[in-house]
C-alpha cells in the first residue's frame, strides 16, 4: 500500500464531499461509503479515477459493516477512516419514531462502523479511526436523542483509544466535536457560524496532529468549558427556537 488511503463514511454530507476533495488534492487514495450513491456523482466526477464508492444502508449494522469491509479490501487497507454520519430532530413532543430513528443512526449504526474500522485496524496494526461528534453530547438539550446519542458516540471513541492504549496498538481514536457549520446553523451569526472550508480545514489539521479530543472550530472548546460549568438551574433557563 504505497499511496496513502483514506474511508469516508457518510459521503452525502457536504462537510464529508468537502474533506473528500481536500484529502485527494494532498493526494489521498478516497474510498467513500454515501446512503445515496447516485446523489455523488457529481463529487465523484472531481475526483480522482481511483475513487471507490459503495453504497451502505445506515439502518442495516450488519450491511453497513460489510460494505466497510469490502471497501477496505478493495484499498488494500487505509490509514485513515473519518465516520461522518448523524440523525437529528427538535420536536418538543419527542415523537418516539422519531428518537428511535436519531438512536438507530447515531448509537447502532455508528457503532457498528466504529466497531468494524477499530478491528480492520487491529488486524493491520496501526491507523487512525476519527468520527464526527457534536459539541451537543457534552450536556442534555431539547433535542434529547441527539444529544445523548453524541454523549454516546464521545465516551465509545475514548473507549476504543483506551483499548487500543491496552493492546499496545498504534491506533489514534479521534473525537470531532462540531459546533456550527454555517450562517444557518448559526441563527445569522458570524461569530458561531463557520464555512464547510474553515471546518475541513482544522478537522484534518487536528487529525493530522492525532489528537485526542478537537473542537471545530476551536472557539468551541470556550463554549464547552463554559457550558460543563453551569449549574443545572442557570442551564436549563435556555431558549431554544
Amino acid at each position: 500500500m504505497s499511496q496513502l488511503s483514506a474511508i469516508i463514511i457518510g459521503a452525502n454530507a457536504g462537510l464529508s464531499q468537502t474533506l473528500a476533495r481536500k484529502l485527494a488534492a494532498e493526494g489521498v487514495r478516497l474510498g467513500l461509503l454515501a446512503a445515496d450513491r447516485p446523489a455523488l456523482q457529481p463529487l465523484l466526477d472531481q475526483l480522482p479515477d481511483t475513487t471507490l464508492c459503495n453504497e451502505i444502508d445506515i439502518f442495516d449494522p450488519d450491511q453497513c459493516r460489510q460494505a466497510l469491509d469490502q471497501l477496505w479490501q478493495q484499498l488494500e487497507g487505509a490509514q485513515l477512516v473519518i465516520i461522518n454520519t448523524a440523525a437529528n430532530h427538535q420536536d418538543l413532543d419527542l415523537p418516539w419514531l422519531a428518537d428511535k430513528m436519531v438512536v438507530d443512526v447515531n448509537v447502532t449504526g455508528f457503532t457498528a462502523l466504529a466497531n468494524a474500522a477499530f478491528a480492520r485496524f487491529r488486524q493491520q496494526k496501526y491507523g487512525q479511526l476519527a468520527a464526527i461528534t457534536s459539541i451537543a453530547g457534552e450536556r442534555g438539550g431539547a433535542s434529547s436523542a441527539f444529544h445523548a446519542s453524541k454523549a454516546y458516540q464521545q465516551n465509545y471513541l475514548q473507549g476504543l483509544r483506551l483499548h487500543a492504549q491496552r493492546l499496545k496498538l498504534p491506533v489514534t481514536v479521534s473525537d470531532l466535536r462540531l459546533g456550527y457549520i454555517d450562517k444557518m446553523q448559526a441563527r445569522g451569526s458570524k461569530t458561531w457560524g463557520a464555512s464547510l472550508e474553515v471546518v475541513a480545514d482544522q478537522i484534518l489539521a487536528n487529525l493530522k496532529k492525532a489528537k485526542a479530543t478537537s473542537y471545530v472550530t476551536r472557539r468551541w472548546r470556550l463554549v464547552s468549558w463554559i457550558g460543563r460549568l453551569l449549574p443545572e438551574f442557570i442551564y436549563n433557563k435556555r431558549k431554544y427556537r
